[in-house]
């Protein structure tokens, strides 16, 4: 595969894929964030250019030390030929399989790919597939032909009110990390934690300060430009609180022109709910996520 190296190159491909959203989101978001001086070291790989099938997005190899980490050993993948995506990610060149490693893609179909290099590569694969929701400035500048204002409820997609003496609207510090590796559905561990805390370092966050001084509640945003690790301590949950962080962070990074999306977990209707009362638009793709272990 072809390593894109250069602002030009990456600028296109942001352009190209661009016209493949929402499929494309998980790696557009990325490549979003690679243009704005690439944090998270990462490289962008495609089969051909500029006319590409299949990209490929991952860490640089000095990044990738620790085989157990799958934290740091992801790839965002799209690609508009099956065939094509088989056998460039059967390539050691392109994916390290001797590693435990996460794949993400706005993909469902790739799912089918995966599991046939699976049953060829031996390892184990467990799939996870969440909605996707963007933000409604996001929709209009990026994907027009989705928006479908008649479906939105009343009421302008803000929260309501906080009691603004008691919390304070502010940012996470990396001490915050391990706080927010307890209540994060995919972390808990050591390595989910050095995670978080670069995210901490890297990108902006937003959180709630209460009485004390400490995060009541919080959100965070990784190295695909997608919030997530949303978080409330069990003693502030049903005040809205999260909703106030997400939308306050929202706008800010709207400021910012970032592309603004989430994933939702199927069973979690109330934040499905949140997030339409904010006036998020439900995508017909979905996020998924596939983590591989070998055998």
């Amino acid at each position: 595969m072809l390593h894109l190296q250069g602002q030009q190159m990456l600028q296109m491909l942001e352009k190209s894929l661009r016209k493949s959203l929402p499929e494309s989101l998980k790696v557009y978001g990325t490549i979003f964030h690679m243009n704005q001086g690439n944090p998270f070291k990462l490289k962008a790989l495609v089969d051909k250019w500029p006319d590409f099938n299949t990209v490929v997005v991952r860490p640089q190899e000095q990044e990738m030390v620790d085989d157990l980490d799958h934290y740091t050993n992801t790839y965002q993948i799209y690609s508009n030929d099956l065939k094509n995506c088989q056998e460039l990610l059967g390539s050691p060149e392109v994916i390290n399989w001797k590693q435990h490693l996460q794949i993400q893609s706005s993909q469902s179909n790739l799912n089918e790919v995966i599991q046939n290099l699976a049953a060829r590569k031996s390892f184990k694969v467990k799939h996870t597939q969440c909605f996707i929701f963007v933000m409604l400035d996001t929709v209009k500048k990026l994907i027009p032909s989705l928006l479908d204002v008649k479906n939105l409820p009343p009421g302008g997609g803000k929260p309501k009110a906080i009691n603004q003496e008691m919390l304070k609207l502010s940012s996470l510090d990396v001490t915050h990390a391990a706080m927010v590796n307890k209540f994060w559905h995919f972390g808990g561990n050591e390595r989910s934690q050095r995670f978080i805390e670069r995210c901490i370092q890297t990108f902006p966050t937003f959180c709630l300060l209460g009485p004390e001084g400490n995060p009541v509640c919080w959100n965070l945003m990784d190295q695909t430009g997608e919030i997530r690790m949303a978080g409330t301590l069990p003693e502030y949950r049903n005040q809205g609180l999260i909703t106030y962080v997400i939308y306050k962070q929202t706008q800010a990074l709207n400021n910012l022109g970032f592309p603004i999306y989430s994933h939702v977990d199927k069973n979690l209707k109330i934040m499905q709910k949140m997030s339409y009362n904010l006036h998020h638009i439900h995508m017909p793709c979905t996020w998924n996520q596939w983590n591989c272990v070998p055998l």
